[in-house]
């Protein structure tokens, strides 16, 4: 059986860590501590190919990462105060995103922690970016 690298990277972000590519493009794990010794066993037989899961995401748009961010936050992997805030307080934009996964499953997306880049179509990528200007409107909205 296959670790699957968003499963592993899940497990991390739940567990209070923070794994992230650095200044440098190179891994970085904050309160490794705070990871159970099964994940980071885990998470160091696969380390390459989490290595190029986070590279993968250098060239990607601001508006595919922020989609990613609030996916994340969704699925409670990780936290962000400030896309929580949008989520909670814009209703319409919190059922967009439930939609767009909807969508990504039509279209094969059966997995949580397979990447969603493999399932987007012309519609979820066009939700994706209604998505990230809802989240821009919001946040210039704050402040």
């Amino acid at each position: 059986m296959t670790i699957q690298v968003l499963k592993v990277l899940s497990d991390i972000w739940k567990s209070g860590a923070e794994m992230n590519l650095d200044s440098d493009g190179k891994i970085e794990l904050k309160n490794h501590q705070l990871v159970p010794a099964e994940t980071m066993k885990a998470a160091e037989s696969i380390f390459p190919e989490i290595e190029k899961w986070f590279h993968s995401w250098k060239t990607e748009s601001s508006e595919n990462i922020t989609i990613r961010k609030a996916l994340y936050q969704y699925c409670g992997w990780q936290r962000n105060e400030k896309l929580n805030e949008w989520l909670l307080g814009d209703e319409t934009s919190l059922f967009m995103l439930h939609d767009w996964t909807v969508v990504l499953a039509k279209n094969g997306w059966q997995n949580i922690y397979e990447d969603h880049r493999n399932y987007e179509n012309d519609e979820s990528i066009k939700m994706g970016q209604e998505l990230y200007k809802r989240a821009v409107m919001y946040a210039k909205k704050g402040e």
